[in-house]
């Protein structure tokens, strides 16, 4: 009797939310739970309201694996988010219409800056004051910046009549809460969404091998690349700069700008290619973003979907380039400095945020000088030297974005700068060399023609079943052999 209740306990565990292992993809608690999903899927395929209402329950119970008991935010989000829309499509005046999407707004934002800033502004108004700061103790919930921008997205569409409202309660849960981008995006627009809801569901070879690939890509970038590195490398010389040299602080900066982007676009490929598996689509969000020539091309290609979210809700809603330069400088700062923001309550972000703001406001003002017009690329030796200056400036703000202080980025950017002893490179590869060996990797594949990761796709698609399942059991052996501990959480959880 007691074996069955120790066996019952342990039943109950694995369904429970344990902080300490949140579920995510890679898992093989994810890998048991979505095996089983994707059979009950297969069988609701002909019965639309069934299986929406069911992946839409996996998504909660996801979230809640996630996150614990925050999953009744993701509720109230939806919930009142879906009502305001439905109200604005009956309003006839202009002002009721204004004041319901502001009532949007401040749902979500309310809910976005009480978990994640209510600290950092106490902090700021104690220092002002002169009184004591003692924070709160308020537990971030996991995804909170995707979703809540998610559902803006689609309350500020249907302000704009750019979007009809959804009648259906299910329908728009479904949209909000779908867990494949749920926590660490995409930031799926609801006008490229909402129409995949309700069509038939097909699943094509072509979208069955794409998705394949995409999870085998997000899974080697993820699980072999990011956290090798990271774990064994880039950790420990941020975690104490001063320990080091300076060719070991750039080049553990070097470590986090491949293992930040393997972390995020790992992840991003991931929820991708699961979306592929059950019939929708969710554009890209990176696109080889260290071959940008400047950086206007970086957030062209980085993080695409909040970049092109900050432009479309923000930017331009601030006037964006219509104004005048001068205003479109400022508004390209006020935009980064939110994006910062975005990211986390800490002046490290701001600053990060400031830095490109500056520096895409500069490269705006040399376009208008030199007449280049929109869009266009550099070629031969500019594009090369654009590129090594655009991926070093990237590389510069992430000492900022990545050190917990600015004292810490200040000490790793003197480090570099005055004590830098380059004979100690050769002793560093050499002590690290199964860490340089994946990151020389790692950013060849990263720099390598576009043609080659698509001819690599169309091979994937043409493999018969078997042959990508034995595709997906090599990197899984290749994941256990190489990984030093349990797969680490995605960085972009705690945003």
């Amino acid at each position: 009797m007691s074996l069955i209740d120790i066996d019952f306990g342990k039943l109950c565990g694995l369904f429970a939310y344990d902080p300490q292992t949140p579920m995510m993809f890679g898992s093989g608690v994810f890998l048991w739970f979505f095996a089983g999903f994707i059979i009950i899927y297969a069988l609701l395929k002909r019965s639309d309201t069934p299986r929406i209402l069911f992946v839409t329950l996996f998504s909660y119970y996801f979230y809640y694996k996630s996150s614990g008991t925050c999953f009744f935010l993701l509720a109230v989000v939806t919930v009142s988010d879906f009502l305001i829309a439905r109200c604005m499509e009956h309003a006839v005046r202009q002002g009721i219409r204004k004041a319901l999407v502001t009532a949007s707004l401040a749902v979500n934002l309310g809910l976005l800056c009480y978990f994640k800033y209510t600290n950092f502004f106490a902090g700021i108004a104690a220092s002002i004051t002169g009184g004591t700061f003692v924070a709160s103790d308020i537990f971030l919930p996991v995804g909170i910046s995707f979703f809540t921008f998610q559902s803006l997205s689609y309350t500020i569409d249907v302000y704009r009549r750019q979007i009809i409202p959804l009648n259906n309660l299910l329908d728009y849960a479904f949209y909000v809460s779908f867990f494949p981008p749920l926590v660490a995006g995409p930031i799926i627009r609801a006008r490229d969404f909402i129409p995949q809801i309700r069509k038939p569901l097909c699943v094509t070879r072509e979208m069955f091998g794409q998705g394949v690939f995409y999870i085998l890509c997000g899974l080697f970038k993820k699980a072999i690349l990011s956290d090798y590195i990271g774990v064994n490398f880039v950790e420990r010389i941020f975690a104490n700069p001063a320990l080091y040299s300076g060719v070991e602080n750039l080049m553990g900066v070097y470590g986090y700008a491949l293992q930040i982007y393997c972390d995020f676009s790992g992840y991003s490929d991931m929820a991708i290619g699961i979306a592929l598996l059950l019939g929708f689509h969710v554009n890209r969000n990176f696109d080889s973003p260290y071959k940008s020539a400047s950086v206007t091309g970086f957030w062209r290609r980085w993080h695409i979907s909040l970049s092109s979210w900050l432009r479309d809700y923000l930017y331009i809603s601030l006037g964006g380039n219509r104004k005048g330069k001068f205003r479109q400088y400022f508004n390209l700062m006020i935009t980064m400095f939110l994006g910062g923001l975005w990211h986390g309550a800490s002046w490290n972000f701001i600053i990060w945020g400031m830095f490109h703001g500056a520096a895409l406001a500069l490269h705006k003002a040399w376009t208008a000088v030199t007449g280049r017009k929109k869009g266009e690329e550099s070629s031969g030796v500019r594009r090369v030297f654009g590129v090594i200056l655009t991926f070093h400036f990237v590389c510069f703000c992430w000492i900022f974005f990545r050190n917990a202080t600015f004292e810490g980025a200040m000490e790793m950017l003197r480090q570099i700068a005055a004590n830098f002893q380059p004979q100690l490179l050769g002793q560093l590869i050499d002590g690290y060399r199964y860490v340089f060996a994946l990151m020389l990797l790692g950013f060849l594949l990263h720099f390598a023609p576009a043609k080659w990761e698509a001819v690599f796709a169309h091979r994937i698609i043409r493999l018969p079943l078997p042959g990508k399942v034995a595709l997906m059991v090599v990197l899984i052996y290749l994941v256990i052999q190489v990984k030093s501990s349990e797969i680490q959480p995605f960085i972009y959880f705690r945003f």
